[in-house]
């Protein structure tokens, strides 16, 4: 994995545990917790957006949001500008997400994958590069 990229990553309540097992897998220098910092029930919004303007301001290179379904803090991210925040599932989403997307965040359904998942998830993410070509007109259009 590129070891100088700079990461977000946030959670709400039932993304906690595994945010805490990625931060804890990633062991990256460069890895800011924007909590929660603990499972007592939240408000997702209160993290996907600090993690969201921290990659839209080009403070971080890449984010990571994880909730139940990985809904809430997609759309919470994606209300951001700068930000084309991708729900992943599997790891061929997560491929095509930066690919084909340029996606910079990586929304996962912590209730829906197991961790080792979710690891190869970001994995994946992290290590593929924006393919540009044509897909770099397609993302072009995103803005509003």
């Amino acid at each position: 994995m590129k070891n100088d990229l700079k990461i977000a990553i946030g959670a709400d309540h039932a993304g906690f545990d595994y945010k805490q097992a990625i931060a804890k897998w990633l062991n990256a220098d460069n890895l800011k917790d924007f909590g929660t910092y603990a499972a007592d029930s939240v408000d997702y919004p209160d993290f996907a957006h600090p993690v969201a303007s921290a990659v839209e301001n080009g403070g971080f290179d890449f984010g990571i949001l994880i909730c139940g379904s990985a809904n809430g803090v997609a759309i919470t991210a994606n209300k951001h500008q700068g930000i084309r925040a991708a729900i992943c599932w599997n790891e061929e989403l997560a491929l095509l997400a930066r690919k084909h997307n340029n996606a910079n965040i990586v929304c996962i359904p912590a209730r829906f994958i197991s961790i080792d998942e979710a690891e190869k998830i970001v994995k994946t993410f992290l290590e593929t590069d924006f393919e540009g070509g044509r897909h770099a007109n397609r993302v072009g259009k995103i803005a509003c």
